[in-house]
């Protein structure tokens, strides 16, 4: 993109909107080259700095790798599409848990939600995620369960979602995915990798057969604590996340081009 077109671009937003656009857009970006995205299907999403009822989406049809910051879709929390730069439209299942959750939470900034082998694996089995390894430990006490209710179109299913989640930063939902919410894109981003993995963990570790081993409920409870008080717990996704800024260096060693 030119550098007159770059201009015309994002003079169309805030620079915090842009900033955040551009985050959103990244995370698309990381969620296809990790191979936990599911076609056009599933969603991410972000509020709108300085517009606490809007939050944007990704335009329905388009791959998570084609996905840039001035692409995405723009929603109020009742449906009305606010911006659609590319008349793609959004995704109604998109619709129904991300508005849910961006209308009930004030504390969430972005919601992150994926169909992954692994990660639906987990959502089938009844005891869900187990806290075998220092990964799953992040999430021990720490995660809620929603029961499947069929594809989300029906926006009366809201409700339970939102009180499935109640105040935790992961929901599993059952026979469907995963999902998780952060202050920033940065840290549901963050928490969702660690979550995919800790899933890919969990498949592994019962495929083998053997019988496992279990830290002490004393050490799950130490192990969650050091990851929830320390100083990560609500990191903005700014210039001194270095997880998040390491992310971005990917992307564009990779060549991505999603900032435009």
């Amino acid at each position: 993109m030119s550098a007159v077109a770059s201009r015309n671009v994002t003079s169309r937003f805030s620079a915090e909107e842009w900033k955040v656009r551009c985050d959103l857009a990244a995370a698309y970006r990381l969620i296809a080259h990790y191979r936990m995205d599911d076609v056009v299907y599933t969603h991410l999403s972000a509020r709108v700095p300085g517009e606490p009822s809007h939050f944007l989406l990704n335009p329905y049809g388009l791959r998570f790798d084609e996905i840039t910051a001035s692409s995405l879709v723009k929603v109020d929390l009742d449906g009305r599409l606010v911006d659609d730069p590319l008349s793609l439209g959004m995704n109604p299942a998109g619709f129904t848990i991300h508005s849910a959750i961006i209308g009930a939470r004030p504390d969430v900034g972005s919601v992150v939600h994926t169909h992954t082998p692994a990660g639906i694996a987990v959502s089938c089995q009844k005891h869900g995620l187990l806290p075998l390894n220092q990964w799953a430990l992040q999430f021990y006490g720490h995660i809620g369960s929603h029961p499947y209710e069929g594809i989300a179109l029906d926006l009366d299913e809201r409700e339970r979602l939102i009180a499935a989640l109640g105040t935790y930063p992961v929901l599993i939902l059952q026979n469907h995915g995963l999902l998780t919410v952060g202050a920033s894109v940065a840290q549901a981003f963050k928490l969702m990798y660690n979550l995919e993995r800790s899933c890919q963990a969990q498949v592994q570790a019962l495929a083998g057969g053997a019988e496992l081993v279990f830290p002490s409920e004393a050490v799950m409870r130490k192990t969650a604590a050091q990851y929830w008080d320390g100083a990560d717990k609500y990191d903005q996704g700014g210039e001194h996340d270095i997880a998040w800024q390491s992310y971005l260096r990917l992307l564009t060693k990779l060549g991505e081009d999603y900032d435009r």
